[in-house]
This record gives structure tokens, C-alpha cells and sequence, in this order.
């Protein structure tokens, strides 16, 4: 009886701690949906964080057609219209959100040195940051953005004051994420292909061809050991030992190749574990099978053992992904905090999990867009392990 009760005690305990850390990760989730799901839009993932600032003014001998009408806060007299916004850093903006194609707005040339007046025009989603027009009485008036109030108010000025746009000075809306979505990009597939190769090699020879030796007992407590080394002193080995390597070919200071090749030292730990238990669970019969029918050791390893660990294998590539993603303590050394919305390999930029801690640690935090890129860090992580999952079911349907 004491035993039954006991048995059943450890059933409950197990249920009650399954349900609190279920309920903890919904909340969290839930607080991210509440905080950031609103800014999550094709303009987030494809526009620069930087704002990009234009002033222009209307090419002086541009002849008006005429405008067809639109919905909404528009100005028929010049073919623009407007909506009020809030951008990602929580500020209330007016953006255009339609421009006719015959609209003078379409007309524009740079006023800005050094552009030799080359031909612009303002982009659907831009934001109006003040004007200068011409009034009934032929009077130059500016128009700042306290004095537009908001979108309605600004077309009706447009429509009912102004006879001629003198310039105007408009920005992109900035906020998006697409350098450190780059940047992220380039950390998983340069060090996944550095320390994939690297780590199952290291695996296989460890497991399948090395003799039990002290030496090489203590290479595997030294791979275990390094595991659970913090990242941060990884970052600190990227800067001193592999920056020169980087200069090499041309990086003048930290950058997104110095974070990679930093990443990939980090994961081959991790990658050689996954592929060594991976290799273990691999029944001795197969082997022995495979070499009583002739198979050379080689050929037992790389067409029956290697086929029947894939699913183990492609667990270490997807928790090896995951750490990417979600590194930011090595990345702070190696590949800079500099918001960078065109990187390359060899310049700096932040990965998505460090643009949170530079918005977080700003003067004042961002806790939507930090929610919004979390979102998009969980569901790239989601898709990643979809199609690592897929991947493992063609492997092993294939090899069966």
C-alpha cells in the first residue's frame, strides 16, 4: 500500500511540474504575441533599421495630369495620400501610403549636396517630416510635423492652401530587421560548414576507430568539459586567436567571419557529443553484419553506420543552429554591436539575438521590437525544426 501511494505521489509530482513549465513557456510566448506580434509585417523583415533621409523639391516644368481619386486621407490636387503610424520605435508618424503615378510627388529631384539633383521620389511607406509650400498668395510657408498634426489634416492643407511644393523633406521608416536577419544567415551556414565536417569526423574516429587509451578517455572528458565552457570566454579566444586569422583576408576589425569562425569552435563540442551518442545507439549486429559480408570497415561506417545515426546527427545540427541563433555573449567581442542594415562577411553587424540586447540596452528599451524579433527568432527555430525532421524522414526512408 505505502508503495502505491508513493508511486502514485511521484505521478502527480511528475504532472504538476509538467504543467507549471508548460504554463510558464505559454506565458511567455503569450507575452511576446501581446508585445510584438503587431510589428510583425513584411516591411520588419525587408526594410533597414537605419531611416534613410531625402530632401527634394518638384521638377519645375513637370505638367499635372489628372489624378484619379483614392480612399482615405488623400490629396486630389497633388496625388499623395497619407495615414497616421506608429512606427517600431513607438513614435506616431504621418506616412504617405498612396502616390497617383501622374502625382508631382513622382516628380521630385534631390536637393541634398552632393546628389547633383538627381531624380527621386518618395516610396509608399516613407515618413513626411516637414515642407515648404506655396500659399494663395504666393507666400513660401513651412510646414513642420507639430503643424501637420496628423494625416487628415495634412491633406486637407495640401488640398485647400498649398499652389506650389517647394521641397519636402521625408525619411524610410526604418526599424526593420533585415541586416541582422543577414548577418544571422551568414553565422549558421559559415559555421555549420566549419563545424560539421570537423565535429562528425571527430565523432567517427573517436568512436569507431580510436583504441581505449587514457589519452583518448581524456580527449572525450575534454570535449565534455568544453560544453559547458561559458561563451563569453569563447569570445575572448575569437578576439586574440582568431582575429589575425580574419586579417588575413581582409577583415580590418571584428566582423561577421570572426563571429562565425568564434561560433564554430563553439558548437563542435556540441556536434561531436550528438554524433558519438548517435553512434552508440547504433546496434553492434549492423556492424558486424556489414563486415561478414565483406564490407571494409570504411564501407560499414559511411553506408550503414553513419545512415542508421542521421536522426542523432541532425538533432546536433538542429541544437547547433539553435545556439546560433541564440548567441549573443561570444558575438558582442567578436562581431561588434553596430546595427548593420548591408553587411558582409567581412564587415561588422549583429546577429537577431544581439539587436535585441543593443535595442534592450539602449537608453530607452524597445520592448515591442525586442518581442517582435524574439517571435521571429521561435518560428525561425520552429521552421528549421520542421525541415531537419523532414530531412531525417527521407534519410531514413531512403536507407530502409
Amino acid at each position: 500500500m505505502k508503495r502505491k501511494y508513493k508511486d502514485i505521489l511521484l505521478k502527480d509530482m511528475t504532472y504538476i511540474a509538467s504543467f507549471i513549465g508548460t504554463f510558464i513557456l505559454f506565458l511567455i510566448v503569450m507575452y511576446l504575441v501581446i508585445k510584438g506580434a503587431g510589428l510583425i509585417k513584411i516591411h520588419l523583415l525587408t526594410s533597414n533599421y537605419n531611416a534613410e533621409t531625402e530632401n527634394a523639391a518638384v521638377i519645375e516644368d513637370y505638367v499635372y495630369h489628372d489624378m484619379t481619386d483614392h480612399d482615405g486621407n488623400y490629396s486630389k490636387k497633388w496625388g499623395i495620400a497619407f495615414e497616421d503610424v506608429t512606427t517600431s520605435h513607438k513614435e506616431e508618424v504621418i506616412s504617405v501610403s498612396y502616390i497617383d503615378e501622374n502625382s508631382p510627388f513622382n516628380h521630385l529631384y534631390s536637393t541634398v549636396a552632393g546628389k547633383n539633383n538627381q531624380s527621386v521620389s518618395i516610396e509608399e511607406g516613407s515618413i513626411v517630416k516637414n515642407m515648404y509650400y506655396l500659399d494663395d498668395s504666393g507666400n513660401k510657408t513651412f510646414l513642420s510635423e507639430t503643424m501637420m498634426k496628423d494625416a487628415a489634416n495634412l491633406a486637407s492643407i495640401l488640398d485647400e492652401k498649398a499652389t506650389g511644393i517647394i521641397s519636402i523633406n521625408y525619411q524610410s521608416m526604418g526599424g526593420g530587421i533585415k541586416g541582422s536577419l543577414i548577418v544571422t544567415m551568414y553565422l549558421i551556414v559559415i559555421s555549420l560548414l566549419i563545424s560539421l565536417p570537423i565535429g562528425v569526423s571527430a565523432a567517427i574516429y573517436l568512436h569507431e576507430y580510436a583504441k581505449k587509451s587514457r589519452l583518448n578517455s581524456l580527449i572525450r572528458q575534454g570535449i565534455d568539459t568544453l560544453t559547458g565552457v561559458p561563451s563569453i570566454i569563447y569570445g575572448l579566444m575569437g578576439v586574440t586567436v582568431l582575429f589575425p586569422i580574419t586579417k588575413l583576408v581582409g577583415a580590418k576589425s571584428t566582423s561577421v567571419l570572426l563571429g562565425a569562425l568564434t561560433m564554430a569552435v563553439i558548437l563542435l563540442p556540441t556536434i561531436i557529443s550528438s554524433t558519438t551518442e548517435a553512434l552508440i545507439v547504433v546496434p553492434q549486429g549492423l556492424r558486424d553484419a556489414s563486415l561478414s559480408l565483406g564490407a571494409t570497415k570504411s564501407q560499414t561506417i559511411f553506408k550503414v553506420v553513419l545512415p542508421s545515426a542521421i536522426n542523432g546527427i541532425l538533432t546536433g545540427v538542429l541544437l547547433s543552429i539553435g545556439r546560433v541563433i541564440g548567441e549573443s555573449a561570444a558575438l558582442v567581442y567578436t562581431t561588434s554591436t553596430v546595427i548593420n542594415d548591408a553587411p558582409t562577411i567581412l564587415s561588422q553587424g549583429t546577429s537577431l539575438s544581439l539587436m535585441i540586447w543593443s535595442i534592450m540596452s539602449s537608453e530607452q528599451p524597445n520592448y515591442e521590437l525586442a518581442s517582435a524579433i524574439s517571435l521571429i527568432i521561435l518560428m525561425v527555430v520552429f521552421m528549421i525544426n520542421g525541415v531537419v525532421k523532414l530531412v531525417s524522414k527521407r534519410f531514413v526512408k531512403s536507407f530502409e
